[in-house]
């Protein structure tokens, strides 16, 4: 899923806005069929330049947050945005408030990948460890993501 730069940075000021107040801490809140954040064995932790590298871009970053950072770039004329974490339970907090926008995500260890189809997703999770989640938009069931 593409989400247009303006919508992806609301979201994540506001997932900042969460996090920063501590909200984000202790819920026990989880995405109904997206797995728990089971992280292949063969993920690390990598960072938005690390990411942008792996699939042959530069990264930019857009945004700087508490315990994370967000940066993009394009490959081919499609949008990527890279974040990672400083913490799982930052993570796992902002994949809980994307739910609600819906999307595609690579989610490897202390980091988040989102760009095309969940195909495109898939190879990369060969590629660089991780799993794919596939979240709905709020109030409708995802389809749950086979990896």
């Amino acid at each position: 899923m593409h989400c247009p730069p303006r919508l992806v940075i609301t979201v994540l000021a506001a997932a900042s806005a969460l996090l920063v107040a501590g909200c984000g801490a202790g819920t026990e809140a989880t995405v109904a069929s997206s797995p728990s954040p089971s992280v292949s064995k063969a993920s690390r932790a990598l960072t938005v330049k690390q990411l942008a590298a792996a699939v042959g871009c530069t990264a930019k970053i857009t945004s700087k947050a508490a315990d994370y950072r967000q940066a993009t770039c394009k490959v081919s004329g499609v949008e990527h945005v890279f974040l990672d974490f400083d913490t799982a339970a930052g993570q796992r907090a902002w994949l809980d408030y994307a739910e609600m926008y819906g999307g595609i995500y690579l989610v490897g260890n202390r980091w988040v990948l989102s760009a095309k189809s969940k195909e495109y997703m898939q190879t990369l999770s060969a590629k660089l460890g991780g799993t794919v989640e596939e979240q709905g938009a709020y109030g409708s069931s995802p389809a749950p993501s086979s990896s």
